[in-house]
């Protein structure tokens, strides 16, 4: 339960810096393309691949580093979860399940995404 309560704090200081992020960038590089979600995703990205071969490597304590990734850049982007598992799989000599999982997550959320969509409008009726 206390791992529990640690990812649940870090995971809303995440979605905290990303919400200030967005704004900054919004302000910084104006609102026609979504800056901030590039940063926090791609930031998200090197920041889970460093922090888990820290944790790792130095013998976190489990509670720490799941706060750390599942918590703090968790809410930051769920997008790195995405592609440290994927780099992982093809680090591990599984290129063709990591390939897969790319293929399949990025059509398969466009898809999904045009299903809600779609329903949506439906149920809406517009």
């Amino acid at each position: 339960m206390e791992r529990f309560l640690w990812i649940c704090l870090a995971g809303a200081l995440g979605s905290g810096a990303r919400y200030l992020i967005a704004i900054w960038a919004a302000q910084r590089f104006g609102s026609t393309f979504p800056y901030g979600t590039l940063v926090v995703n791609l930031s998200g990205c090197f920041a889970i691949a460093a922090l888990m071969h820290a944790a790792l490597t130095l013998g976190w304590p489990p509670t720490v580093r799941a706060a750390a990734t599942i918590g703090f850049i968790g809410g930051l982007t769920t997008y790195s979860s995405f592609n440290y598992e994927t780099m992982r799989l093809f680090e591990e000599g599984a290129p063709a399940t990591a390939f897969v999982n790319l293929s399949v997550t990025v059509i398969g959320g466009f898809m999904a995404g045009w299903l809600g969509l779609m329903t949506a409008r439906e149920v809406l009726g517009r």
